[in-house]
């Protein structure tokens, strides 16, 4: 079992900047992909970004050039770095661990975009 808690959201003017950070339990973090949705009201659960286990990285066309992911397997966390933020970037951001054929998943943080 994986406990995920994500922190860092808020309120942040267009063109703002935001790091998530999502923190995980137990000992087993470096052998898990690890990922961020996000979910706007209305809308279906998006992939945002992907860490692998080997550190190779993937992002929705969205958010490609925006957006940052990285993970310090030292200290069992994954962060999202996201610069020049716009109001369609407003939802719940959400971690997630994969592997093993499991997912494991965080209460989620807002993230609002607005002026």
């Amino acid at each position: 079992q994986v406990q995920l808690v994500e922190s860092g959201g808020g309120l942040v003017q267009p063109g703002g900047s935001l790091r998530l950070s999502c923190a995980a339990s137990g000992s087993l973090f470096r052998f898990y992909n690890m990922n961020w949705y996000r979910q706007a009201p209305g809308k279906q659960r998006e992939l945002v970004a992907t860490i692998t286990i080997g550190h190779s990285t993937n992002y929705a066309d969205s958010v490609k050039g925006r957006f940052t992911i990285s993970r310090d397997n030292a200290k069992n966390t994954v962060s999202l770095q996201m610069d020049s933020l716009k109001p369609e970037d407003t939802a719940v951001y959400i971690c997630c661990a994969e592997g093993g054929l499991r997912a494991y998943w965080g209460q989620g943080t807002q993230v609002t975009v607005s002026s």
